[in-house]
């Protein structure tokens, strides 16, 4: 399949494997980090190792700036946008009272208002494309309050999710707008709360499936969600939980 794909955050982790699953599947991949150039070259590099496309510029997410400089880098890139996935994130750990005022707004910066600014930079883009659909990455901190982070996480993928749920409204029928809501997935944000036998085998048990998400996982879903073989499928929230309960 041809096309051109954006994916905030896309150097490492649940990023990279989405990077990588667009790619090999014959997508053009235009992908953004914010900090760690080292790891978007990486990035970079097991693509093109696979045969597949991309390039990577910086985007800091939440700032306007940083993300019309983006944009321009992009409409050099692409004619349109296929596929904008809102990957970019940040985690958040610890109690409401051990969490300052500056600690919560930077969460909702990067995680709700930098989906918002990079949706509305990209809309022409995406409107430009012979079809189109946008997916964002929730977590299933916004729909249980059983879940490791912060109240400050936790709320902000309960907002990604009611604005995929919103623009998916808007945007139809043009842009289809889902969501992808992982529990644990093993990448280097995880590893930190996984680092003994004990608490994987712990982590594991919270699932049905007994096990941990991969990030490869996410991006299959990701993929699944973002192509027309869901054509009929727009404002869901599609969950990569191995089976665990979110109400």
């Amino acid at each position: 399949m041809e096309g051109y794909v954006l994916v905030t955050g896309g150097s490492r982790g649940i990023g990279r494997a989405i990077v990588l699953r667009f790619a090999e599947a014959g997508f053009r991949v235009l992908y953004t980090y914010n900090t760690g150039r080292k790891a978007a070259e990486e990035t970079l590099r097991m693509v093109r190792e696979a045969g597949g496309k991309a390039a990577f510029t910086r985007m800091d997410v939440s700032d306007p700036s940083s993300v019309e400089e983006a944009r321009r880098w992009v409409e050099e890139q692409a004619p349109y946008l296929n596929v904008l996935v809102n990957n970019a994130g940040i985690l958040h750990v610890g109690g409401i009272e051990d969490t300052s005022l500056d600690e919560w707004e930077r969460v909702f910066r990067v995680n709700v208002t930098g989906v918002f600014l990079v949706t509305k930079a990209f809309l022409p883009m995406l409107r430009r494309a012979p079809w189109a659909s946008i997916v964002n990455i929730a977590s299933i901190a916004g729909q249980t309050g059983h879940i490791v982070a912060s109240a400050a996480y936790a709320a902000s993928k309960a907002a990604v999710i009611g604005l995929t749920r919103r623009l998916a409204v808007e945007l139809a029928p043009k842009i289809r707008v889902n969501a992808v809501a992982p529990s644990f997935v093993e990448t280097d944000m995880v590893r930190q709360f996984i680092d003994t036998p004990e608490k994987r085998r712990r982590a594991s048990e919270l699932h049905p499936l007994k096990d941990i998400a991969k990030p490869e996982d996410v991006a299959e879903a990701v993929y699944f969600l973002a192509t027309p073989a869901s054509r009929f499928i727009t404002g869901q929230v599609l969950g990569v939980n191995g089976g665990r309960l979110t109400s």
